[in-house]
């Protein structure tokens, strides 16, 4: 058991940038993930008898590498004759001696490359953040289903799609040049953003959050500042993951259940995260209008910054949130700014804003919404609506936690606490 964990370990931190390597050697998306699965089989198989390598990033990528020039010498539909013996001649010189390197270290950028590839204005954006999420990220179909708020199946359909997209316009594995930016670069951002939110509030499984996918995602981001240094969006996104990040030593008990914002302990966020995250807020505001990450790292800034949630400006929280419900005029922003709205002018306030909300197709399943009602029905002694508000939510949750703690709220509901 230990031996297979290990595995998923290094996995989970090496698979983004084993995938980026093949695609780059190899040129094929659909090839690169097929050998990177048989690759894991591999070590699945030899590594609990054999044990884990010193360098098993490595191993992985030799071993991909390999399954994946048996592939192409059997499948001439694959790749053409001189191609494979292209692959071969390569084989060699590409497999890297044994104390070149550890593991996968010098191929974030090779990475960045897929993310722009996948990103690539041919593809539609619904499709360009799903491939994303699904290859580079290494979500499941389901957890990127998630992050989008759409079905399983549709999800599915859209990384095929893109794939498909990819290899018949032969779409370059590239970063792009500057003219490309402004039309590229907000993909990639979001991509990144929907890695973080499913690493802060996981979309299923026992644990609230995923600390590998949120870090994994401010790596990224980092990645992105340091190519990129003059994109104040990019300084944004990178603001808003670490103040974000900062609570979340605070944002679980001892049992994983969730802490809610007015019951952390906030000696346990992050100083040094979120002293660096509020200097990149005035970078990310600074020269020119402001941009959606921008402005919702300012609003984490707010939160951070207060002494408890009664001391937290709430006037500025929701000012800000009508700047970006004008930039994003979403109903996650709307049902945001609602409950910024429930904590300055109250909850019936909050609630009023919330029920303009109720048609909204994508509110209706979405327990964030759901419970937020069932919070504000509650705070005004609305109990029974509170808890047909609690169940809806129950059913709709996802992870664990989530379920254990809208299980203690309905409770509350039911016997008038």
């Amino acid at each position: 058991m230990r031996e297979v964990e290990a595995v998923e370990a290094v996995f989970r931190e090496e698979r983004g940038r084993l995938l980026a390597a093949l695609v780059r050697r190899f040129g094929d998306l659909d090839l690169a993930e097929e050998v990177t699965s048989d690759a894991v089989e591999a070590a699945l198989k030899h590594w609990p008898v054999e044990g884990v390598p010193p360098k098993p990033g490595a191993w992985l990528m030799t071993t991909a590498r390999r399954k994946a020039v048996d592939r192409l010498r059997r499948d001439r539909a694959l790749a053409a004759r001189l191609a494979v013996l292209q692959v071969e001649a390569e084989r060699t010189a590409y497999a890297p001696p044994a104390d070149a390197h550890d593991d996968l270290r010098d191929l974030p950028d090779e990475r960045l490359r897929l993310f722009f590839t996948c990103a690539h204005p041919a593809l539609p954006a619904e499709d360009r953040g799903a491939l994303m999420l699904r290859c580079l990220a290494g979500l499941s179909t389901p957890e990127a289903a998630r992050a989008y708020l759409v079905p399983v199946q549709t999800m599915a359909k859209r990384i095929v799609r893109a794939k498909k997209k990819i290899r018949e316009a032969r779409i370059p594995f590239r970063v792009p040049g500057a003219d490309e930016l402004p039309e590229r670069l907000p993909g990639v951002l979001q991509a990144i953003y929907s890695i973080f939110t499913e690493g802060y509030a996981a979309s299923s499984g026992p644990d609230l959050q995923r600390p590998d996918l949120a870090e994994e995602a401010i790596r990224l981001a980092r990645i992105l500042r340091r190519l990129l240094p003059a994109e104040r969006e990019v300084a944004g996104l990178l603001a808003l993951s670490l103040l974000v990040h900062a609570r979340r030593d605070a944002r679980t008990g001892p049992g994983g259940e969730p802490v809610l914002l007015d019951e952390q302990d906030r000696s346990r966020w992050d100083r040094t995260m979120i002293e660096e995250g509020a200097a990149l807020v005035v970078t990310a505001l600074s020269g020119g209008p402001p941009g959606v990450y921008g402005v919702q790292a300012a609003i984490a800034a707010l939160h951070d910054e207060a002494a408890d949630l009664a001391t937290t400006d709430w006037p500025q929280v929701v000012a800000l949130y009508d700047v970006l419900l004008a930039l994003d005029p979403s109903p996650v922003v709307a049902l945001n700014r609602a409950a910024a709205v429930a904590m300055r002018d109250g909850p019936e306030a909050g609630l009023a804003l919330l029920e303009e909300l109720a048609g909204e197709a994508r509110m209706r399943g979405y327990h964030p919404y759901l419970a937020a009602r069932g919070d504000l029905l509650h705070r005004l002694g609305r109990r029974p609506e509170a808890a047909a508000a609690y169940r809806a939510a129950l059913e709709a949750a996802g992870s664990e936690p989530e379920r254990a703690h809208l299980r203690r709220r309905l409770a509350a509901a039911e016997e008038g606490r």
